[in-house]
């Protein structure tokens, strides 16, 4: 199945902003997580991506990353498992990405020890069976082709008692196939939670931080397309989360022992 013109969309998107962010100023791009009771106490420097670095927290949070070698597929610019590796302290962390601009900024403008990056396809990934303990897939499946061959390729590359911590957003007519795919194969479901309203909640509070780099980075005449992809406020992707047309879920599975 080749890709929809929605995927292709934000495929083209993805890759203008590596070449365009030149000072390394994006290193998210997912549309943030706002904590129901009360948002998350942040190092001073995370603060200006603390509701990109809260959905990431949201899922590292539901099991022990420390020591544990990890993989992110999907991993963009690099920031949120750069913010996993500093405040969760895995033995070894790996990111890999579709678009090689992604893999090869991420190189060069991160140097943590333990933490590296390479160019890769969610579906067929060049990785060890039963090599990793935790993988993350963060806001990045909704543009896969084969939704199936990914969710069979994180079973095969856990190892038993691994778990996989996947968040993403779908409209509300595909969540019954979201759901279907996911369970596709042995994992076994220990969380599912809708956070489409923690999601339109961090979108309004970070609504002027994004203008303003929209503004900086992005000639006038792509802003309004620039806009609508970072969900600002009364953007088509903004509405569409508002009014449930887009739902945005949390799951987090377990490979049985």
């Amino acid at each position: 199945m080749g890709l929809n013109f929605r995927d292709y969309l934000f495929r083209v998107w993805y890759r203008y902003v590596n070449h365009a962010d030149k000072n390394a100023e994006i290193l998210f791009m997912n549309y943030g997580y706002s904590n129901t009771n009360g948002d998350a106490a942040l190092p001073a420097e995370d603060e200006k991506n603390r509701y990109s670095i809260q959905l990431y927290k949201k899922l590292a949070d539901q099991t022990e990353i420390s020591g544990k070698s990890i993989l992110e597929v999907g991993c963009g610019r690099g920031g949120g498992l750069s913010f996993v590796v500093k405040n969760y302290k895995p033995a070894a962390a790996l990111g890999i990405d579709l678009d090689p601009t992604a893999a090869e900024f991420n190189s060069k403008n991160y140097n943590i020890p333990g933490l590296s990056f390479k160019q890769g396809d969610a579906q067929k990934l060049d990785i060890e069976t039963a090599s990793k303990d935790v993988i993350f897939n963060v806001e990045s499946s909704h543009r896969y082709p084969n939704m199936r061959a990914f969710v069979g390729e994180v079973t095969r590359i856990l190892r038993p008692g691994g778990y996989f911590l996947f968040t993403d957003f779908r409209y509300d007519y595909e969540m019954d196939d979201l759901d279907k795919d996911l369970n596709s194969t042995n994992l076994k479901l220990i969380t599912k939670e809708l956070i489409t309203q923690n999601v339109v909640k961090a979108l309004t509070q970070d609504d002027k931080r994004k203008r303003d780099l929209v503004s900086k980075l992005v000639p006038f005449f792509l802003r309004k397309t620039a806009l609508n992809f970072a969900g600002t406020i009364g953007s088509d992707t903004f509405n569409t989360f508002d009014s449930r047309k887009y739902e945005y879920i949390v799951y987090v599975f377990q490979k049985e022992i």
